[in-house]
């Protein structure tokens, strides 16, 4: 158990984002005794091909207590329809509350330049939540925190107008079972929404056990290319032998408006690399 543990903050716009981009390092942060949340700031009422609205919502609401008991979490959804995040006034008040209700150390959220509007503006409702968390006058019936949380930003691969920065890679090996189990939670996502509008729903099995095989193989693309994209950044890192060794990982880059994490930071908020 940790001796102080860190409150860790994910902020997605969907109710599948967080466990997606960062399933892996929220279960070592629980294996080590920290307090993780991941947030959605819409209800997903919209990701499906054959239902939608309250239905819908309710589902993936019931997918998101699943992810919690599997990754032993803490997981909130606010109530926003799907597509139609927009980064009003009233949104930054509510992501205010929420950062200062869970007192978080790190935030991780999407990057600002994203093919999705919801993803975009969940960024930009956290870029400009910053620093506002720490004045008493801005949504002043709920206490303000005396040091802004430090943020970075779950990997993607876009390019313009400029593409993402590995500051920080983390070897996920030990936990990508429960990524995989995480993520097998989502069914109306990763084995109905997601494979319709990809154009390869037929390839999806019916038997429970191969749908989740054929799911740990498509979900685990991305961490094998990140811990090879990324290599040099492992080592660094973990040292020598643990860095070439890591075959899993999921990276973030460090976002400039939350609290500075210099190099030396970066093991106090990511206590993995020992």
């Amino acid at each position: 158990m940790a001796e102080r543990p860190l409150h860790i903050l994910a902020i997605g716009a969907h109710p599948d984002d967080c466990d997606l981009a960062a399933g892996g390092v929220a279960a070592l942060y629980v294996r080590q005794g920290h307090r993780v949340k991941f947030l959605s700031l819409t209800n997903g009422d919209a990701g499906h091909h054959q239902m939608g609205g309250a239905e819908l919502a309710r589902r993936r609401w019931a997918e998101t207590r699943a992810v919690a008991a599997v990754l032993g979490i803490e997981y909130d959804v606010l109530d926003i329809h799907d597509g139609e995040l927009m980064p009003t006034l009233e949104n930054r008040r509510e992501v205010i509350r929420r950062i200062r209700e869970f007192g978080p150390d790190l935030i991780l959220t999407h990057r600002p330049n994203d093919y999705h509007p919801d993803h975009r503006y969940t960024s930009l409702l956290v870029q400009d939540a910053c620093y506002m968390v720490t004045v008493p006058g801005t949504v002043a019936l709920t206490p303000h925190v005396a040091i802004n949380p430090a943020v970075c930003y779950f990997s993607d691969r876009f390019q313009r107008p400029y593409p993402f920065k590995a500051d920080v890679v983390v070897g996920i090996d030990d936990v990508v079972e429960l990524k995989v189990d995480a993520a097998h939670c989502h069914t109306s996502q990763v084995y109905e929404w997601l494979p319709y509008n990809g154009g390869y729903l037929d390839q999806v099995p019916q038997d429970e056990a191969a749908r989740r095989a054929w799911l740990r193989e498509r979900l685990l693309a991305q961490p094998r290319n990140d811990a090879e994209q990324h290599r040099a950044r492992l080592i660094e890192l973990y040292g020598e032998e643990k860095g070439r060794a890591i075959r899993h990982a999921e990276a973030f880059e460090i976002g400039e408006y939350g609290s500075p994490i210099p190099s030396d930071r970066i093991p106090q908020l990511f206590p993995f690399f020992r």
